[in-house]
């Protein structure tokens, strides 16, 4: 198991990495370049970047566990023809009409490249926060035999938060890592960390980046 609260991960004590995937929500040009559209809007990609060095930790260990690794990616097609009005009017309020922030043709789309992203990893294009909203996610999810996910990535407290609550209305056992995770504004990320604990684990479970690779030694470790 892995350590955390208000409960260890998962509550039935039955860890199995072959049921299990890592979730690394949005680490995209976009999000963490200061030149992106996250900057764009104002907020200062810097926490966002620091998260890094743990979800490559997060990665390395899960693979080496047999944990599946899928990346998800948001962006709009070319021609805008999957953005509502009120997305294109976002846009022009932010001073982005006619640029290439958040397009999927544009090199902002990408993963950035310090992220270790393998052939073998599977990767979830989205047009809204919740990667299972218009997308193949949930049936990848299924097909894979995935129940339990861990859950890193930007931002804590929409793409982040708003993919958690789905999964956990869809029955998915959900672990959210605190600092493998990020927001540009410091106050909403840490309401999102609490809201995961509150009602007993409404969310599921919350742990950080240590107690994870804690719990993956020790179950490689037990099966020796």
């Amino acid at each position: 198991m892995i350590s955390a609260k208000p409960f260890d991960y998962p509550y039935d004590g039955n860890l199995d990495v072959r049921k299990t995937a890592l979730v690394v929500i949005d680490l995209q040009e976009d999000f963490l370049s200061t030149t992106g559209y996250f900057a764009k809007q104002g907020y200062d990609p810097a926490p966002l970047r620091a998260i890094l060095p743990a979800v490559n930790q997060l990665i390395a260990a899960c693979r080496e566990a047999g944990i599946l690794i899928i990346h998800t990616r948001q962006g709009y097609r070319e021609d805008l023809a999957d953005m509502t009005p009120y997305e294109k009017w976002r846009r022009q309020r932010s001073g982005l009409e006619g640029t290439t922030a958040l397009l999927r043709s544009s090199p902002g789309f990408q993963i950035v490249p310090e992220l270790d992203v393998r052939p073998e990893d599977i990767i979830v294009d989205k047009t809204c926060n919740s990667a299972f909203t218009y997308t193949d996610f949930e049936h990848v999810l299924r097909a894979q035999g995935i129940t339990h996910l861990l859950f890193s990535g930007c931002t804590t407290d929409v793409c982040v938060h708003t993919t958690l609550r789905e999964a956990c209305d869809r029955n998915f056992q959900c672990l959210t890592i605190s600092d493998a995770c990020a927001s540009g504004d410091q106050y909403a990320h840490e309401a999102a960390l609490h809201m995961v604990t509150v009602e007993n684990g409404i969310f599921g479970a919350l742990t950080d980046t240590a107690a994870v690779l804690e719990g993956l030694t020790k179950l490689r470790n037990s099966k020796a």
